[in-house]
């Protein structure tokens, strides 16, 4: 029978190797450049710099104007259904001043006619 711990060893091993293989990756991003000696080295780390600054402009760039476009295109949406609900109101309010001209003309019609109750059908 093999010890636990004897199993457990070579996945131990897999993974620390595994890790070591993402340690070795360059990250991008800002550097300190005043700690380069020599001339060509700085330049170089300047103009890495420009490049990282640059890229992550124009992606901030990007992502913004296309949420400046679905915030234009919501406005628009929102506008219209401000047209069409101020156009609900005023066929509403239009509608509520025709009863207030009615009554004169009910007033001089003869009243209506009461309906007879209805028989109840047998049990």
């Amino acid at each position: 029978m093999i010890p636990r711990s004897a199993r457990i060893l070579p996945v131990m091993l897999l993974m620390c190797q595994s890790m070591a293989a993402v340690h070795a990756q360059d990250v991008p991003g800002i550097e300190i450049c005043t700690a380069e000696k020599t001339m060509e080295r700085r330049t170089s780390c300047l103009q890495s710099n420009v490049d990282f600054l640059q890229k992550t402009i124009t992606k901030l760039s990007a992502d913004h104007q296309q949420k400046i476009d679905a915030a234009n295109r919501q406005i628009e949406v929102l506008k219209a259904a401000v047209i069409s609900l101020q156009k609900i109101a005023d066929d509403l309010k239009a509608a509520q001043a025709k009863p207030a001209d009615d009554p004169k003309k009910k007033a001089d019609a003869p009243p209506a006619k009461e309906a007879a109750p209805a028989k109840e059908v047998g049990k």
